[in-house]
């Protein structure tokens, strides 16, 4: 147990190092830009479709659950509230940041972890190439910009995937539904000038961007084994992804809300 927890220990502590060197080399962003547009590319558009299909239904789930008990009070009309306010503070970045997770985390660690395993890493070091500034830092900007628009895209699928259960279903104007959906977005923020409840949902997809990019990069980097390796490699990048981004996700929710 107690190796159990130093050895978890010592690998979140090595994520972070590498954080810190990816944050050190974003000097050469602009240097980097086109690999950092072929990651937004894997990372954003070509997930877009899955984004887009899951933040509907969650939406519609979400309408459907809660109207049904509204609908009991008397209460339906403030369906579109409540979906609004789910999307933008939680459903929205959390369902993108798995997504993501499962598509472009596994996607990063398994090709890096084929270039470990193949020495192409090995290779880089020889000739000097800096591996953070030349693979890691494309990786964790171009997720950082990819999960806040894609979440943005998952929010309003997933409202207007609540308008339409909330229209078909339990006899609410879909006029009436924007309007309350809308209304709910509009609390003045503390920090910056848009909403508070979609501010802090963008903050949150930022923050996942960055989880799944280093988790998966450093998984890639540290994998040994052949291809046996490679796949404990996704594995690990996955799973360690979604649980950090449940624990950082409630504490991150504390810190906007409770704080």
């Amino acid at each position: 147990m107690f190796r159990a927890i130093q050895e978890t220990s010592r690998m979140y502590g090595a994520r972070v190092e590498l954080l810190f060197e990816a944050v050190m080399q974003l000097h050469g962003t602009w240097r980097r830009r086109s690999q950092i547009a072929d990651q937004l590319y894997v990372a954003g558009v070509q997930v877009t479709h899955v984004v887009l299909l899951v933040g509907l239904f969650a939406g519609m789930i979400m309408a459907l659950q809660t109207g049904l008990y509204l609908a009991q009070l008397g209460q339906q009309d403030q369906i579109g509230v409540i979906v609004a306010l789910s999307m933008a503070r939680e459903m929205g970045p959390f369902i993108t940041g798995i997504v993501l997770a499962a598509t472009a985390g596994s996607a990063l660690a398994a090709e890096l972890g084929t270039m470990s395993v193949s020495d192409e890493l090995a290779a880089l070091e020889v000739m000097s190439v800096d591996r953070t500034n030349y693979l890691v830092m494309p990786r964790v900007v171009a997720l950082a910009i990819a999960c806040p628009i894609l979440t943005i895209i998952a929010d309003g699928i997933g409202i207007a995937g609540g308008g339409l259960v909330a229209s078909t279903s339990l006899n609410v104007e879909l006029q009436l539904y924007f309007i309350t959906a809308l209304d709910a977005l509009k609390s003045p923020g503390d920090l910056i000038a848009l909403p508070k409840d979609v501010y802090s949902g963008l903050l949150k997809a930022f923050v996942f961007g960055i989880i799944i990019a280093v988790i998966s990069c450093h998984a890639g980097i540290t994998t040994r084994g052949g291809a046996l390796g490679v796949g404990r490699a996704t594995r690990q990048a996955v799973r360690d992804s979604i649980i950090t981004i449940i624990i950082s996700n409630y504490f991150l929710t504390w810190l906007m809300y409770q704080a």
